[in-house]
């Protein structure tokens, strides 16, 4: 059984922030007992999760950085990663679910689907993640799961089923009943370690009687037996079980489990269902790019004894060096092996080879595919794809956002200096989200991120981790360029020195792109500009492109189309070609009318319902757009789109307002048009420094 990828599972725990992803990880590790001593995410014993090994997770009580870990429940091996809820530490959230095979929706039961849910509900449909929902915290006031199967259905178009119903609700919450067995659950002992299986209370069985009917009406859809078998009255637990995996490996079914994994009630079910319906690695179809045959798609098998291939997927700095966490797809890998990096070429030797336990490392020998384990010393960049050699394949990449906010950084004196560039090099290599580079002009070194948290902890890191003590400027918004309206250019590069001269004419039109970056269209007919000089024209254009004419930022949504050009014999050549593309780009951008964009913030702010005219009104002044405003009882949730560079400072004023009841969360959702008065500012600011 031991070697047998049937009896493996690589799950993800995901959510909005705060919903008790981390603590369901740590009862999940007691259970399978992989620890034997449970602490709290914000425990007064100081300890903190043990998932939550970096310092500032304890202390601030969030999670930052995925964290991968390894356990067995009844027979099967199941690799987890818990991973942020934070939106600014989505990558983290991007790459465990890019190597993760299924995942565990978690949501807070008072709180439904957030907006981070619909996130983390997006991300996971990007890489066809199948899961299953635990609705958490069903002992707080306010608990309603029926209200969060309901907005799983609306906000989410899933097509949920609840597998259980609880026993009593808020502050009588004990138990659960399963559906699938018709029978009770109660959790009793210190830590909800011992299951205790009784008869449903009389109180109760109406309702689980109704609700197993909703549930058998959902299933029987994906399984003929299971509808033959209602329909004979000899309906038995495993055509039930078989029918709700087929709906959930098809992605067309989402199993709901209830509990309280703070009060250890619904966890080991949790454990069973993980086991019972979601896939094994080998029943994930995964592709990779034959770099040999033009990057054609190639599907990859988990045969242990096909040729390797395997994804570094996440990289941690460690007192001992670089630690590479790899996914193995296909084929098998032992210490002492050589890699390739399809990337680079380079040849590695496999060292060591650990499996992970949060913070903790294990020793092993052999892993195969379908395996998640780490190795030391080897230089990579996350993304890259490992083979043995045989084989040119690339897994295909990580969807990774747009950094939004910079920040201007400056050490503090010659030691920091040092030990500053020694800690961007390693977050640039660990997290793609996180750009630093010097600005030409001011020679400052400018760092970039996905919000003002994002950045504050990597600030933080610096000063624990590489002793590197730095000043930061004020941050800095991420405003791109365009143009509003279509203008043709004609230019004509001509440069006569001794010798060869340099000589290239470029005609056509610019206009403004619906959506995208940049598309460069070639409509040149009867050789006016030979083919060789082509890609030199296009070229040219898009070195245009890496700062804008109106306040130096990066131009995005433009076409351009050369249809007209001319060439010299002797003195026409690539460089001649780029300089005219590049003429002309000036030429014809300023008479474009070009604008400035400004990226806006999908805010949701969740606080009780006296502050709600307080919250409205302070997004009203922030330039904010009201989307929706849902009342739930003693509880308001708002979702508004904000320009970012009105939310700087929103954390302490939103505290201060509502008592410090009140919380937010913001994502990047596009990018607008400034207003006319913003755009003046912007102009008189930027052009000084240009």
């Amino acid at each position: 059984m031991d070697d047998d990828i049937q009896y493996l599972r690589n799950i993800g725990i995901s959510a909005h922030i705060d919903s008790g992803k981390t603590t369901l990880t740590e009862r999940i590790l007691y259970y399978t007992k992989r620890i034997f001593a449970v602490h709290e995410v914000k425990g007064k014993d100081g300890v903190g999760a043990t998932m939550d090994s970096m310092e500032l997770e304890k202390e601030r009580g969030i999670t930052i950085s995925s964290a991968a870990t390894y356990c067995e429940w009844n027979g099967y091996k199941i690799n987890i990663i818990d991973t942020p809820g934070h939106v600014d530490f989505t990558i983290e959230v991007e790459r465990a679910l890019r190597v993760l095979d299924s995942s565990i929706l978690v949501l807070c039961g008072v709180g439904g689907v957030q907006s981070q849910s619909i996130t983390v509900d997006r991300q996971m449909n990007r890489y066809k993640v199948p899961r299953v929902a635990f609705i958490n915290k069903c002992d707080r006031a306010g608990a309603n799961p029926y209200r969060v199967v309901d907005q799983l259905r609306e906000k989410l178009n899933h097509n949920p089923v609840l597998m259980q119903i609880p026993i009593g609700l808020e502050g009588n919450f004990c138990g659960v009943i399963d559906l699938v067995s018709m029978k009770a659950i109660y959790f009793e002992g210190p830590f909800g370690e011992n299951l205790q299986i009784r008869q449903i209370p009389s109180a109760f069985l109406e309702e689980a009687t109704s609700r197993r009917e909703d549930l058998l009406e959902a299933v029987s859809m994906f399984s003929d037996d299971l509808m033959e078998a209602i329909f004979e009255d000899r309906v038995n637990e495993e055509l039930i079980i078989k029918a709700v995996r087929e709906g959930t490996l098809s992605r067309q079914l989402t199993p709901v489990f209830v509990g309280s994994a703070y009060k250890n009630i619904g966890v080991q079910p949790l454990l069973d269902a993980v086991t019972n319906y979601l896939p094994s690695p080998a029943e994930v179809k995964n592709s990779a790019l034959d770099m040999d045959q033009g990057e054609k798609e190639v599907s990859i098998s988990t045969d242990p004894n096909e040729p390797l291939v395997s994804l570094a997927f996440k990289l941690e700095i460690t007192p001992y060096g670089q630690l590479t966490y790899l996914r193995i797809y296909q084929g098998s890998l032992n210490k002492g092996d050589d890699l390739i990096n399809t990337r680079t070429r380079k040849k590695i030797k496999v060292g060591r080879l650990i499996r992970m336990h949060a913070d903790e490392m294990e020793d092993i020998q052999r892993a195969g595919a379908g395996d998640i384990v780490a190795l030391f010393g080897v230089d990579c960049f996350s993304g890259d794809t490992f083979t043995d050699g045989t084989l040119n394949y690339t897994m295909t990449s990580i969807f990774v956002p747009e950094p939004v906010i910079s920040l201007t950084v400056s050490p503090k004196d010659n030691k920091s200096n040092t030990n500053m560039a020694k800690a961007l090099d390693r977050f640039i290599r660990e997290d793609p989200t996180f750009q630093s580079w010097v600005d030409k002009e001011s020679g400052q070194t400018i760092i970039s991120g996905m919000g003002e948290l994002h950045l504050e902890i990597y600030v933080e890191r610096m000063k624990r981790e590489f002793g590197a003590e730095v000043d930061t400027g004020i941050p800095r918004v991420a405003y791109r360029e365009t143009i509003s309206r279509r203008v043709e250019f004609n230019y004509i590069h001509k440069k006569q020195t001794g010798g060869a001269g340099q000589y290239g004419r470029v005609a056509g039109f610019m206009e403004p792109l619906k959506e995208g970056t940049y598309e460069f269209v070639n409509a040149v007919k009867g050789g006016v500009i030979p083919a060789e000089f082509i890609p030199a024209v296009d070229k040219g254009f898009r070195s245009c492109l890496k700062k804008g004419l109106l306040i130096g930022y990066p131009v995005l949504r433009i076409k351009i189309t050369v249809n007209d050009g001319q060439y010299h014999a002797v003195d026409s050549s690539e460089r001649a070609f780029i300089q005219a593309a590049i003429g002309a780009f000036k030429q014809a951008y300023v008479k474009a009318r070009p604008v400035i964009l400004e990226p806006i913030m999908r805010v949701t702010v969740e606080g009780p319902s006296e502050f709600q005219g307080n919250i409205m009104s302070s997004i009203n002044q922030r330039r904010g757009l009201i989307m929706s405003s849902a009342e739930d009882g003693v509880f308001t949730t708002i979702e508004a789109e904000v320009p970012l560079a009105e939310m700087f400072g929103y954390a302490t004023t939103l505290r201060s307002m509502s008592q410090g009841k009140a919380e937010f969360s913001m994502e990047f959702s596009r990018y607008s048009e400034v207003p006319v008065s913003v755009e003046k500012e912007l102009k008189l600011r930027y052009n000084k420094k240009l």
